[in-house]
């Protein structure tokens, strides 16, 4: 699983653990345990993240963790506010995973793009970003 994977698994699970599983969950959740197919598997994730309000649910997170540090504009402070590895070598992998090229490694450009880049590929698979965390 790579890195934006992750992230966007960390919110669908934090967002899905303040909510109760729907009658449909369920039993989606129950046929692809009895069928164990894996074609559902891969398209979850995306399908997981639909009207999930992802400033709300982080806000909410932030809120568990002492604030969260500044996690809307800093690649950094959201990681370690999702309990991600936010080392230089992992963003130059979240970097190359999320194709953002801008600024050295490291530097407070780039890392503000990864963030910026992170929000908007979570609305472009269906997640709920306000344009102020997109732009």
């Amino acid at each position: 699983m790579g890195i934006f994977s992750t992230i966007m698994d960390k919110i669908f699970h934090h967002s899905k653990a303040a909510q109760p599983a729907t009658p449909t969950e369920t039993q989606a959740a129950a046929q692809h345990t009895q069928t164990g197919t894996s074609a559902q598997q891969g398209a979850a994730p995306q399908q997981a993240l639909r009207n999930v309000d992802v400033d709300a649910v982080l806000a909410q997170l932030a809120s568990t963790k002492g604030g969260g540090g500044n996690w809307r504009t800093s690649i950094v402070d959201l990681l370690k506010m999702l309990d991600m590895d936010s080392s230089l070598a992992a963003r130059k992998t979240l970097a190359q995973e999320l194709s953002v090229h801008a600024g050295a490694d490291g530097s407070a450009e780039q890392n503000i793009a990864l963030q910026k880049a992170v929000m908007q590929k979570i609305a472009e698979n269906g997640g709920k970003v306000p344009d102020s965390l997109k732009h």
